[in-house]
């Protein structure tokens, strides 16, 4: 096979237009050649910015000027709608994916497009307003693959068990930046055929990059003196980079190594990865006609903040306290131990669901004609989100179909069936809220037993019932600082355990010990209510459990229990 030479780095920067067309003309060849040569499939992945609509542009050419008998093998042109893309450019992908269905039956070209979506599970909005997750941050990019690699990688892998295996062809390009030139440098180490480069992540999958030497100015020049061959328009693509001030689309992701939106040209307009949504903002600011989406941008920038623990639970969504040591002072290197806050509260689940639908309702109004049927959260994704508040979080006074009709005027359809049926609801949530008297956690303990034995009671048979009430108590029957405090108690056990500390965790566990037998004294043992004098038999107990040895301490407490039973039955009699 024909391959192109790969010129250094100092040749590259000097390279001619006429030493830049002769490329255009090897690379034309060489996918030519690698096409015909084995029946492997191919899967472009495209974003449809400069780079992938290069790529895509490219490999459409040279297979155009293959006889029609030998364009026997099918490509798939794959693009990713996280479903939370910048309007402008969901609308733009939309428009090319069409116009290259058009075109390939009109021209006989062997290409499939494919537009792939999360499943509603992952989707962002039910992972924020839902289950609760925070806006994404570095230390927790929970929406990379939810959104783009998941539906992706999906994908790949159901052609590579039909097919064995797969050809991979992507736009990336080492003056992207110093990062992707690194990774792309590593996996050249490890080329198996002529620039082709195995995938660590998806098996029998190979990664073809033809334009990884081109710098910035090439692709533009390509762009503009190539024709579209599917009927695009490539001066509309220039048009939509310039109302914006940074040079790097969104690119297709297929695995961590891959820079996701942050820093990127195109990408989610919620991404909160980055510092601000630059590429938006220079929309608003430089074209009258997209003012629209200000109320995209005013979210996004609402949910960018540095320290949101005030909206978050102080558990984990799993229901536990969780700590970790964070710097104080970098200088005196003090740390403290703190909590690791969870998922968005109930208040702001439900703030952050009416603000998104605020802003649909508003811009169904406000946005040119050819925009205003947006959706920026689906009736699935409704649904789920209310599923998960009535059944995972049990919140069953059900105020999505409430929120919904209060903000845009009309009745929530729930597609899911059933979905309305409850023997709880708001009315019997107000009841439990009235009776707990604002204590957040003697109501959520109340709702989770209640909505527990409920569900149990739809079932046929209610086994698993006890183990469901019992994580309904170690969840929620703690305040937030008797919740933090055993958690510290729990961390300082396990270090003593670790450093094998045998006084230390005697007295971390006798100390518990103590405090549950107290709290049954306090309880069960007679007690001079009018003096408030302690019963002195059971101080007795307590000294003695405090001096003896492990072997002698369980006797006093054997008898102190036993003690106990038989004081309170003597005063009963």
């Amino acid at each position: 096979m024909t391959t192109t030479q790969q010129p250094d780095s100092k040749n590259q920067n000097q390279r001619t237009v006429a030493e830049f067309v002769e490329d255009i003309q090897m690379l034309t060849q060489e996918i030519q050649e690698l096409y015909c040569l084995d029946a492997i499939p191919w899967i472009i992945g495209v974003s449809w910015g400069k780079d992938s609509s290069t790529i895509l542009q490219l490999v459409w050419n040279a297979i155009a000027e293959l006889p029609p008998e030998q364009r026997t093998k099918t490509i798939h042109v794959i693009t990713t709608d996280t479903q939370v893309e910048n309007p402008i450019v969901a609308a733009w992908v939309r428009q090319s994916i069409q116009q290259l269905k058009t075109a390939a039956v009109h021209q006989g070209m062997p290409i499939e497009a494919h537009l792939l979506q999360p499943v509603v599970q992952d989707t962002f909005w039910v992972n924020l307003i839902g289950k609760g997750y925070p806006a994404p941050r570095n230390q927790f990019r929970w929406c990379t693959p939810r959104l783009k690699i998941n539906p992706a990688n999906q994908f790949i892998r159901e052609i590579v068990r039909a097919s064995g295996e797969t050809i991979i062809v992507l736009g990336t390009r080492k003056a992207e930046s110093s990062k992707r030139a690194a990774t792309m440098r590593k996996h050249q180490v490890r080329r198996v055929r002529e620039r082709l480069s195995p995938n660590a992540s998806l098996p029998n999958s190979l990664i073809y990059s033809p334009i990884e030497d081109w710098r910035n100015d090439e692709v533009w020049l390509y762009l503009m003196q190539w024709q579209n061959p599917w009927g695009g328009n490539n001066k509309d693509l220039f048009v939509m980079y310039r109302g914006a001030t940074v040079d790097n689309e969104c690119p297709l992701v297929i695995d961590t190594s891959t820079p996701s939106c942050g820093d990127s040209r195109f990408g989610c307009w919620v991404c909160t990865i980055v510092n601000q949504d630059k590429s938006m903002e220079a929309m608003i600011q430089n074209d009258e006609e997209k003012e629209w989406m200000q109320p995209l941008l005013d979210i996004r920038n609402e949910l960018d903040m540095k320290d949101d623990r005030e909206k978050r639970d102080f558990r984990r969504i799993w229901g536990d306290v969780q700590l970790f040591e964070r710097n104080k002072n970098n200088k005196e290197k003090e740390t403290t131990v703190e909590p690791i806050p969870g998922p968005y509260t109930k208040y702001w689940r439900e703030y952050w669901l009416r603000k998104l639908l605020t802003a649909q309702t508003t811009i169904r109004c406000t946005a040119p004609e050819n925009m205003r049927d947006i959706t920026l959260i689906t009736a699935e994704e409704l649904s789920e989100i209310r599923r998960i508040w009535l059944e995972d979080k049990h919140e069953f006074d059900d105020t999505l179909p409430r929120i919904y009709k209060e903000v845009t005027g009309e009745n929530f359809i729930d597609p899911r069936p059933g979905a309305g049926y409850s023997l709880l609801g708001s009315d019997e949530w107000a009841v439990l809220e009235e009776i707990c008297e604002g204590d957040a956690m003697h109501l959520e303990l109340m709702a989770k037993l209640l909505d527990t034995e409920y569900q149990f009671r739809k079932r046929s048979r209610r086994v698993g019932i006890f183990d469901a009430l019992e994580k309904c108590f170690d969840t929620s029957s703690r305040s937030q600082d008797e919740a933090i405090k055993n958690a510290h108690l729990k961390r300082d056990l396990r270090e003593a355990v670790s450093e094998g500390n045998i006084a230390k965790v005697k007295q971390l566990t006798l100390g518990d010990a103590l405090s549950s037998i107290n709290n049954s004294q306090e309880d069960n043992l007679s007690v001079n209510i009018s003096e408030k004098k302690p019963d002195k038999s059971a101080l007795t107990e307590e000294n003695n459990i405090k001096n003896e040895s492990n072997q002698q301490e369980a006797e006093p407490q054997k008898q102190n229990f036993a003690g106990m039973k038989y004081k309170k039955n003597k005063n009963q009699n």
